[in-house]
């Protein structure tokens, strides 16, 4: 009885203090041994990063510029920055000449405003500041892009919330390139208007603090519990948006308040809807509409609320067992012994997209859910 009462007071002490095994702090070994088995299976799978993605369904392959893959190259960098082995880079340099550093979906490599066929340019950027020579080849096509862009007047472009995460960041890469501000305002327009403009009254709910895929799901249209539809993945777009914004512009900028703003208030309300395994549902506030562990949306969320810790924004005491149940759990419930990431739900919209979502189910792309969680580790990789 005694070894049962003091094996009993531990359990009580262990819960008072707030942890469990589950929301213990990994050891940054241990992260980084999981980075780095989810991106050698990738690289290895991919070792061509040129070859063309097989989509059987559509009947096509898609080039390896498109946004899924673009988005993983930004989970590389990150990677890069803290192992910075330089297979990394050779890696994400053939990739970028593969494709002679146009964008995809256009005949001069230039030519489009639609923000999925920009976002291959967020890494040519960061690649082009990485090498001392800056050839102006990594960044030509991105940039007369977004210039053939800001000489009109339309900032409607961003109807559906993953464009901001798309696209936006390049016009502040662009501003710290050049040193031209009007960059940074005119990201912040088009910000805006997705913000306060699409859909009915704005994509954005200030009530929820949640954002709506696409003027599709603007009320009336409701959840089956009867709820508003917020997607998690979408709203994950905002927040590494938001992220990236805060990383990228001056200290001096004066919309880096409404980006910090954007960020708090976005990881407040997803922190209350934070399944009790440590993902979030595909659908934020309907868990029984598709329910179920998904580690896009997860692996989002949790980076935005790491880079909050590291910087001083969101509360270290309040989001630390928040960030490390969700980064436990995908490690422990996604990631397969051979470095294969299960629970991806594949492209999309909505929550009903590309189900059933499961630990050996592989997604329509590959990619951009290794992305995710190779942003998310570095950055909890960085916390102290």
């Amino acid at each position: 009885m005694k070894k049962l009462s003091v094996l009993f007071l531990g359990m009580v002490l262990l819960a008072g203090c707030g942890e469990t095994s589950s929301t213990r702090k990994p050891e940054k070994e241990d992260v980084l041994k999981s980075l780095r088995l989810a991106n050698d299976y990738f690289m290895e799978k991919w070792s061509d990063p040129g070859e063309a993605i097989p989509y059987p369904s559509r009947k096509r392959n898609y080039e390896t510029n498109v946004w899924t893959r673009a988005y993983y190259y930004e989970g590389l960098i990150d990677l890069w920055e803290i192992d910075p082995q330089q297979r990394y880079l050779d890696y994400a340099l053939e990739w970028g000449n593969k494709h002679d550093w146009k964008l995809r979906g256009t005949k001069n490599g230039w030519k489009t405003r639609n923000a999925d066929n920009q976002c291959a340019g967020q890494a040519y950027l960061y690649l082009y500041q990485l090498d001392p020579e800056k050839p102006e080849r990594y960044i030509v096509n991105i940039k007369t892009s977004i210039d053939s862009m800001m000489i009109t007047d339309k900032i409607d472009d961003w109807h559906w919330i993953d464009a901001v995460q798309m696209a936006m960041p390049i016009f502040a890469q662009l501003g710290n390139i050049t040193g031209d501000t009007a960059y940074y305002e005119r990201a912040y327009e088009m910000y805006n208007y997705t913000k306060t403009r699409h859909g009915a009254n704005g994509l954005y709910n200030p009530e929820d603090r949640l954002w709506w895929r696409d003027g599709d799901f603007d009320p009336p249209y409701k959840e089956p519990n009867g709820k508003d539809c917020y997607w998690s993945r979408g709203n994950g777009w905002i927040v590494v948006a938001m992220v990236r914004m805060l990383e990228l512009l001056p200290e001096d900028e004066p919309h880096r308040a409404e980006y910090a703003k954007m960020l708090v208030d976005m990881c407040g309300a997803l922190k209350e809807v934070q399944r009790e395994d440590g993902f979030w549902n595909v659908s934020l506030h309907d868990p029984d509409n598709y329910g179920g562990k998904e580690l896009t949306g997860t692996a989002m969320f949790i980076y935005g609320m790491a880079y909050g810790v590291n910087t001083g924004l969101l509360d270290a005491a309040q989001y630390e067992p928040v960030i490390y149940k969700a980064w436990n759990a995908m490690v422990k419930d996604c990631l397969h012994p051979n470095g294969f990431l299960g629970y991806v739900q594949g492209s999309g919209k909505e929550p009903k997209e590309a189900q059933p979502v499961t630990y050996d189910r592989e997604p329509d792309f590959d990619d951009f859910g290794l992305g995710a969680f190779l942003m998310a580790g570095t950055e909890i990789y960085k916390m102290k």
